[in-house]
């Protein structure tokens, strides 16, 4: 289908659907993977959401309906949670769907790594989410553009907007060796998430290469190819650092 064709806000370039999700926020969620991202994370596992021509368009009333035959099983505990690719690239479109699970009072959560302009459309959104999962890429600005093609301005902004605004989210941190592990960097994210005041939840994520064979599948180099695994070690001591149990 051509997008010249379409008003998007009534359709979304989806990835795919999982019905029962159990880590992506709290309870059971109906979980969305819209396609397309902008950025270029050296250990995305997701690497065919990247181009925003793959996946297929779906509308509003059919994701819409998916949803509500789920109801019974999401509510009141869990919720809808839209992730990717990055959400955010689509907002309009999680506008007209926001609105429409607000009405049924289901628990709307973006998964999101924050790296955009907080437009009015994008204000307006997130105003209608109940929950942010915001994926911290990385705290040093010069790092972070080398890890995912991107300095870290917009993140670190976003964060603050949510703060300021009483919108709740958990912090995430991929932690990979040799790229996220520093202890100055960790203490320097402990310093910044304290000054955030809607925090529900710090977590770190253990990076896997389980993602590598999508890169291999698109003929693209996987530039982590050599990286050790995470240890039990590395989870303990960032956990310490960043001050969660």
């Amino acid at each position: 289908m051509d997008n010249k064709e379409l008003d998007l806000r009534y359709y979304a370039k989806v990835h795919s659907i999982e019905s029962f999700g159990t880590v992506d926020g709290p309870g059971i969620r109906f979980v969305l993977f819209l396609q397309g991202c902008h950025l270029k994370c050296k250990y995305c596992h997701n690497r065919d959401t990247w181009d925003i021509n793959g996946g297929e368009y779906k509308s509003l009333d059919d994701i819409f309906e998916k949803i509500i035959k789920y109801k019974n099983y999401i509510y009141p505990n869990g919720g809808v949670t839209v992730t990717g690719g990055e959400p955010l690239l689509q907002n309009k479109f999680l506008i007209e769907l926001f609105e429409k699970l607000k009405k049924e009072d289901i628990h709307t959560c973006l998964d999101t790594s924050g790296m955009v302009s907080l437009t009015n459309d994008i204000k307006y959104l997130l105003s209608l989410t109940d929950l942010v999962l915001l994926d911290i890429k990385h705290i040093n600005t010069d790092k972070c553009k080398d890890l995912v093609g991107f300095n870290n301005d917009k993140e670190l902004s976003f964060a603050k907007y949510l703060s300021d605004n009483n919108i709740h989210m958990w912090i995430r941190q991929v932690l990979i060796p040799g790229y996220t592990d520093d202890e100055s960097d960790l203490s320097k994210l402990k310093c910044f998430i304290d000054s955030l005041t809607t925090v529900d939840k710090v977590e770190i994520l253990p990076y896997h290469d389980m993602g590598k064979y999508k890169w291999k599948q698109l003929h693209v180099n996987y530039e982590l190819d050599n990286i050790r695994s995470v240890t039990d070690n590395d989870i303990k001591n960032a956990k310490k650092i960043l001050g969660i149990s």
